[in-house]
């Protein structure tokens, strides 16, 4: 009890780290004269938008290459305006990722190397609106992930024997987001359920983590941004409990396709570099917007974009019993334990 209330401190802290940031970058606009933030909105066209036109189904696909406790994969997903407003969306966000085996004795969880081939999902229910002028777009979002994950051996050069399991983790996620032509706030708690715990091969042990954080993006160019981002991570199997800062750059290669390389640091993973790629397309240009056209802001672009942070990371330090010793391992090679 007394962790899971820690726990729901650090996620409300995460949110009011993202709101008093919001206010930070807000507060000097306010200092402008009426007449620059009236030729703002009417330069940029975007009050005369209409989010009926704007809002539409848009569907893609995604992959990245594995990172923290996450997979090599690659899918589908899409994104259903379920209600549109005149200032908001109401909205259904769903994918589904093929996961594949790790890099060659490399694992993503630490220890025991994932093998492929499994699906994931992720699904998302949300509300997005905009501000007065149309020059920030807030949104809450929450849904439920899942990750089948079959194992392979291990990369620390003990044997498994044919022990290997396919097991089944699961998550909720809530999201909270702010987002302005230039700037991109983010704050997220992704909370297992289920089997949390749970034995990978006759060694190790895996377990899925409570993850808490909050990412905060700036535009440096049209097609160019970058983030940096806090996280907590909790799982007490695997004696995981400490922060974590991680790093995002996203290019916008053409209408609709981005790539992005990825950068995070903790104690439970170390360093950990990846890549990940997105095309999304839809009914009409507003989903891959013409860089020459002024009415699709970012804000207008943000109303539609798929939600981030939808993996079930895992992580494998914890061994098979706590009273295991360097004696018993030197068995490995013999076979495993009765």
């Amino acid at each position: 009890m007394q962790n899971f209330n820690r726990l729901s401190q650090l996620s409300s802290g995460c949110v009011a780290l993202a709101l008093a940031s919001l206010s930070l970058v807000i507060s000097p606009a306010k200092a402008e004269t009426p007449e620059a933030e009236e030729g703002t909105a009417a330069d940029l066209g975007v009050m005369n938008v209409s989010l009926k036109d704007a809002v539409q189904f848009n569907w893609g696909f995604q992959g990245a290459l594995q990172g923290a406790g996450t997979p090599n994969q690659a899918g589908i997903g899409g994104f259903l305006p379920l209600s549109v407003g005149e200032n908001s969306v109401f909205f259904l966000d769903a994918l589904a990722n093929v996961n594949f085996a790790d890099y060659d004795n490399y694992s993503s969880i630490i220890n025991t190397t994932v093998a492929g081939t499994t699906i994931s999902t992720s699904s998302r229910l949300g509300y997005r609106w905009l501000n007065g002028d149309r020059s920030w777009m807030y949104g809450i979002n929450a849904g439920y992930d899942t990750r089948p994950m079959a194992t392979g051996p291990t990369d620390t050069g003990i044997p498994t024997f044919g022990t290997e399991k396919t097991v089944f983790f699961q998550q909720v996620a809530v999201n909270a987001e702010a987002v302005s032509n230039s700037w991109n706030f983010n704050a997220y708690a992704l909370v297992p359920v289920g089997d949390t715990e749970q034995q990978l091969n006759w060694l190790y042990q895996g377990g899925a983590l409570d993850t808490y954080g909050l990412d905060v993006g700036y535009s440096i160019t049209p097609d160019l941004r970058a983030s940096v981002g806090y996280y907590y991570q909790y799982r007490s199997q695997e004696h995981v409990n400490g922060s974590g800062v991680s790093g995002r750059l996203a290019y916008n290669l053409a209408n609709g396709l981005t790539v992005g390389a990825n950068l995070s640091y903790d104690q439970a993973f170390d360093t950990r570099v990846s890549a990940d790629i997105k095309y999304r397309f839809g009914s009409n240009g507003y989903h891959s917007p013409q860089k020459k056209n002024p009415s699709v802001t970012p804000v207008i672009q943000a109303l539609t974009a798929t939600p981030s942070n939808r993996d079930v990371r895992v992580q494998d330090a914890q061994l098979q019993s706590s009273n295991i010793n360097s004696g018993f391992i030197d068995l490995a090679t013999q076979g495993p334990p009765d």
